[in-house]
C-alpha cells in the first residue's frame, strides 16, 4: 500500500472492532489505537481512586485529562500504558469493563479525553476503534468503518470469550447485559453511538474475523487508488 490513510471503526460493544482494528492494523502495518482501552484505564484509575460514576463524576474527568497513555508493543502484543505503567492486564478486567461504559458516558470525561485520542492517532497510517471516531473524533477520517451484528451474534461471542473464566455465565445473561450496553451508548447525551453519513457498514453475522480484515483491507485500497489516481 502507497500513501497512509486513517481508519475509524466504530459499532456497538462485542462486535470484533478490537480484533478487527488490530488484525488491519497488522496486515497494513499500521498504528492501533485502542479507544476502548483508555476508557477503561479511566475507569480501573477511579475505582482504585474510590470515585464513583453517581458522585464524583468532576473528580474522574479531572482525573482523565490529568492522565499520559501510549501503547507499546510487549511480548508480540499491544499493551496500554498509562503515565508509565502496563495496565493491559487490570482494564481487561469485568467489573473494570463494565464501569467503562457508564464512565465513557461523562461529559467531562469525553471531553477531557479528545484531545489525548487525537494525539494518539496523529499523523497518517492509523487505524483508531471505538464508537464515536468517525463522527467526533476523527470526523475527517479517509476510511470510516461501522461495523456491527445482531446483539444475539454478539452475546454468543461474547459468551465464549467468558466461559473460560466463568463457566457458569448464561447466554441470557450476557445478552441482556449486550442490549442494555447497547441501549446506554445508543441513547446517551454526548457522542451517542451512531453511523457516520460516510461510514460504510459491514454486518459480521455469519462472518468470520479474516474475512472481515480483509473488507476492511479492500475499503482502504480502493480509498487509497481512488485519492491517488
Amino acid at each position: 500500500m502507497g500513501r497512509k490513510l486513517t481508519i475509524a471503526i466504530d459499532g456497538p460493544a462485542g462486535g470484533g472492532k478490537s480484533s478487527v482494528a488490530r488484525g488491519v492494523a497488522e496486515r497494513l502495518g499500521y498504528v492501533y489505537v485502542d479507544t476502548g482501552a483508555i476508557y477503561r484505564a479511566v475507569a480501573y484509575l477511579a475505582m482504585e481512586a474510590g470515585l464513583s460514576v453517581e458522585q464524583d463524576a468532576e473528580e474522574i474527568g479531572a482525573l482523565a485529562g490529568e492522565m499520559s497513555v501510549e501503547f507499546r508493543r510487549v511480548d508480540d502484543a499491544q499493551h496500554i500504558f498509562v503515565d508509565g505503567a502496563d495496565l493491559e492486564e487490570q482494564v481487561r478486567l469485568p467489573e473494570v469493563g463494565a464501569m467503562s461504559s457508564p464512565v465513557s458516558a461523562l461529559p467531562r470525561v469525553r471531553e477531557s479525553l479528545l484531545s489525548v485520542q487525537r494525539e494518539l492517532a496523529r499523523g497518517a497510517g492509523c487505524i483508531v476503534e471505538g464508537r464515536d471516531i468517525g463522527t467526533v473524533v476523527l470526523p475527517d477520517a479517509e476510511v470510516k468503518v461501522f461495523l456491527t451484528a445482531s446483539a444475539e451474534e454478539r452475546a454468543r461471542r461474547r459468551l465464549l470469550q467468558l466461559r473460560e473464566k466463568h463457566p457458569d455465565v448464561t447466554f441470557e445473561e450476557v445478552l441482556a447485559n449486550q442490549i442494555e450496553r447497547d441501549r446506554r451508548d445508543s441513547s446517551r447525551d454526548v457522542a451517542p453511538l451512531r453511523k457516520a453519513d460516510d461510514a460504510i457498514e459491514i454486518v459480521s453475522d455469519g462472518i468470520g474475523l479474516a474475512e472481515v480484515i480483509e473488507q476492511v483491507c479492500r475499503i482502504a485500497a480502493e480509498e487509497e487508488a481512488e485519492t491517488s489516481a
